[in-house]
């Protein structure tokens, strides 16, 4: 069977001592899972010592998870069983490192998957890893603030109407997305300010024609919708039209740094059938709220998938 690691890292500002108990409690995992935000209304139990947690659901699956082993303030090693949507073991461990002031925690997974995916290896390799990083993000919130900072909404099915915008077109790495999108935005909405804050329409929206996980690449436009199109743009901008169509929606409150909560829930929910993309128009992301006067656990951001 095609063997699978994963190995993912972060910094927390806080001392061993605070961390052990988060993770090697299990009752406490429903706060920071990068899963059971996609579902809240899964079935959980967990055992009374916090030793022991199953759960079952239409989005996330249906598995167990039990600490096998644990030094206190060092490390938990955690024996993992996934029943469906396959059936596959792993062994998932953290291990926190003492790093001046702080701590460097480490999860780690160590796993196979069915003959018949091995295909998937280092898809499935990515998928997780992002997961990974998306739980040890909130659990350094819940452990550096006290809460994780991050909820989803489920919106489901609503309508978008027909729009016509002026946008920014750009490719970067997927770890430079956020310093790309600032600067596109900036242009548009400096552009926008010459032109009297009335000249635009409704909110910022983030288009992704392309997004190639395992090459950590993003193909986006930075786009505004207007009331009318200017005659005159400049170069490196464009003029772009969306349909009227049904959008299934999921919306996220908090820092921005947690956006890919919505985007995973949105995708798990697509794998679930929950609803069916229309492949011709692409994701996108729309901003409820400004990062200029909004704090930023109070900013609202929505993903919005077209259906069929």
């Amino acid at each position: 069977m095609p063997k699978m690691k994963v190995i993912k890292s972060i910094y927390i500002d806080s001392a061993p001592e605070k961390i052990y108990p988060i993770i090697s409690d299990l009752n406490n995992w429903q706060e920071w899972s990068p899963w059971v935000i996609a579902e809240p209304r899964a079935q959980l139990n967990v055992a009374s010592d916090g030793k022991f947690h199953e759960w079952d659901g239409d989005i996330i699956g249906a598995g167990n998870l039990k600490i096998q082993d644990e030094v206190e303030n060092q490390s938990v090693t955690m024996a993992l069983n996934f029943l469906k949507p396959w059936k596959s073991k792993a062994v998932t461990s953290f291990t926190l490192k003492k790093k001046k002031k702080g701590t460097e925690v480490v999860w780690t997974m160590d796993s196979s998957l069915p003959f018949f995916l091995f295909w998937m290896k280092k898809q499935m390799e990515t998928f997780v890893g992002m997961d990974y990083e998306r739980g040890l993000a909130m659990l350094k919130d819940l452990v550096e603030t006290g809460a994780t900072n991050s909820s989803l909404n489920f919106n489901g099915i609503k309508t978008f109407y027909a729009t016509k915008y002026i946008g920014i077109k750009s490719q970067c790495s997927y770890a430079n997305l956020g310093q790309s999108m600032e600067k596109d935005f900036s242009q548009l909405m400096e552009f926008i300010s010459t032109r009297g804050e009335d000249s635009a329409h409704g909110n910022p929206l983030s288009i992704y024609h392309k997004f190639d996980v395992m090459k950590g690449k993003v193909v986006y436009s930075a786009c505004h919708p207007m009331k009318e199109i200017p005659v005159e743009i400049p170069k490196n901008f464009y003029v772009g039209e969306l349909p009227k169509m049904n959008v299934y929606t999921v919306s996220h409150t908090g820092p921005y740094r947690h956006i890919g909560n919505a985007w995973s829930a949105a995708m798990m929910h697509q794998r679930a059938k929950k609803f069916k993309a229309a492949k011709k128009i692409p994701p996108m992301e729309v901003m409820l709220n400004s990062p200029k006067n909004t704090p930023e656990k109070e900013l609202v951001a929505e993903i919005l998938f077209a259906v069929k």
